[in-house]
C-alpha cells in the first residue's frame, strides 16, 4: 500500500533550515569533542601547533557531521516518519467513512513494538466502526422493511374498500384486517422508541420491593389465552418469598417478551415452564420451551435488533422483544443465558440481584 504525503501540509517534516540546524550542532559537539582531545593529550604547550593540528581535523569534523545527519535523516524518515505516515494516511481514509482500511504490520520477525501495537489498536478501532455502522445499516432496512408491511396491507385494503360492490361483512373484515395492520405498526414504533431510550440510557431505572413469584403469575396469566387455544401445558416452580428490589415495570417487559416467545415457538401440546429460586444474592428465573429450538448461529444473533429466526416471517413480531430484554437487564445489573438446540427446545436463564445498587436509581 502507498502512503502519499498529507496535501494539507504547508511544509515538510523536516525543512532545508532544520537540517542547518541539526548539521551545526553536530558540528559543534564534534569540535568541541575534537577540541577537548588536541588540548589533553598535546602537552607540549605549543598554540600554534595545536591550531595546525585542528585545522586538518576540521575537515574530518565536517565530514563526520555529514554523515551523521544523512544517516539521521534516513533514520527519521524511515524509521519514525513512515510508520506516521501510514497511520495519517489510514486515519484520513476513516474520516472520508472508509472503515475497511486495515494497516500492516510493518515488521516481518512477528514482534512488536510500540508503532506495531499502536497500529493493532487502530485495526481493532476500524473493525468496530464497520461493524457499528453494518448495525446502522441494517437497522435502517429493517426499520424499512417494517414499516412497509403494515403500511402495505393498510394501503391495499383501504384501496378495496373504496369499491362500492363490497357488502358489509366484507367491509367489516377489511376494516379489521387494517385496524390490526394499525396496531402492529404502532407496536412497531412504540418499541423502536423503547429500545432507542434503553440504548441511549434515558430511562428512568427505579428502585422498589416487591414479589418477584407474584410478578410471574400475573405475566404468566397475560397469556393464559394463548396456551389454552394451543393445549400447551404451562408449570411453574416458584419460589414464593424471593422479594427483589428493582424496577417492576422494566421487569414486566422482560418476562413478557420470555412467555411470549415460549408460547409462540412452542407447538400445539407442548410444554412451557417458569422456575425462579435464590442462588446467593440473586434471584434465578428460567423460561423453559419443548419448541423449535435454536442453532448456535442463531443464538449469537437473537438479541440483535429486528433479527428473527423464522426467515419467512410467518410469526407475528418485529424482532426487538429480545433486543429489549438485553437492555433492560443490562441496566437493571442482570444477566441472561440462552441454552438451545435445534429440535429439543430452548431455555432462558435470567438472573438479577436481590437488591438494585442504589447508585443507579437515578435517571441514567
Amino acid at each position: 500500500m502507498r502512503y502519499e504525503s498529507d496535501p494539507r501540509l504547508n511544509t515538510k517534516t523536516l525543512s532545508l533550515r532544520n537540517y542547518l540546524v541539526i548539521f551545526l550542532a553536530i558540528v559543534f559537539v564534534c569540535s568541541f569533542c575534537t577540541g577537548i582531545y588536541i588540548i589533553q593529550y598535546d602537552t607540549d604547550g605549543n598554540t600554534a601547533d595545536k591550531v595546525y593540528t585542528f585545522l586538518p581535523s576540521l575537515a574530518y569534523i565536517l565530514f563526520i557531521s555529514t554523515v551523521v545527519l544523512f544517516l539521521f535523516a534516513m533514520i527519521h524518515n524511515h524509521v519514525i516518519m513512515q510508520p506516521v505516515r501510514r497511520l495519517s494516511e489510514a486515519t484520513r481514509k476513516v474520516t472520508q467513512g472508509d472503515f475497511s482500511v486495515i494497516i500492516p504490520p510493518l515488521r516481518r520477525d512477528g514482534k512488536k513494538d510500540e508503532f506495531e501495537l499502536l497500529y493493532e489498536d487502530f485495526n481493532a478501532m476500524t473493525a468496530e466502526l464497520a461493524s457499528t455502522e453494518m448495525l446502522k445499516k441494517d437497522f435502517i432496512a429493517n426499520v424499512s422493511h417494517e414499516l412497509k408491511t403494515p403500511l402495505a396491507v393498510i394501503q391495499n385494503y383501504a384501496t378495496i374498500l373504496q369499491r362500492n360492490e363490497l357488502n358489509e361483512s366484507e367491509q367489516r373484515e377489511y376494516a379489521a384486517k387494517i385496524a390490526d395492520a394499525a396496531d402492529r405498526l404502532s407496536i412497531l414504533v412504540s418499541n423502536i422508541l423503547q429500545i432507542s431510550r434503553l440504548e441511549n440510557q434515558k430511562i428512568a431505572v427505579s428502585s422498589k420491593p416487591y414479589n418477584l413469584s407474584e410478578q410471574l403469575c400475573r405475566c404468566a396469566l397475560g397469556f393464559e389465552q394463548v396456551w389454552e387455544e394451543k393445549e400447551i401445558s404451562f408449570e411453574t416452580d416458584l419460589d414464593q418469598n424471593i422479594i427483589v428490589g428493582s424496577d417492576e415495570e422494566l421487569l414486566d417487559i422482560v418476562w413478557n417478551n420470555l412467555i411470549s416467545n415460549a408460547l409462540k415457538f412452542t407447538p400445539q401440546g407442548g410444554t412451557v415452564s417458569i422456575t425462579a429460586k435464590r442462588e446467593d444474592n440473586r434471584a434465578v428465573v428460567t423460561v423453559n420451551d419443548t419448541g423449535c429450538g435454536m442453532d448456535s448461529k442463531e443464538k449469537r444473533h437473537i438479541f440483535d435488533k429486528f433479527y428473527q429466526a423464522d426467515p419467512s416471517r410467518a410469526t407475528k413480531g418485529n424482532g426487538l422483544g429480545l433486543a429489549m430484554v438485553k437492555e433492560i437487564l443490562i441496566l437493571t445489573d442482570g444477566s441472561i443465558f440462552v441454552d438451545s438446540k435445534p429440535g429439543e427446545g430452548s431455555s432462558f436463564r435470567v438472573s438479577i440481584p436481590l437488591q438494585y445498587g442504589a447508585a443507579k436509581n437515578a435517571v441514567l
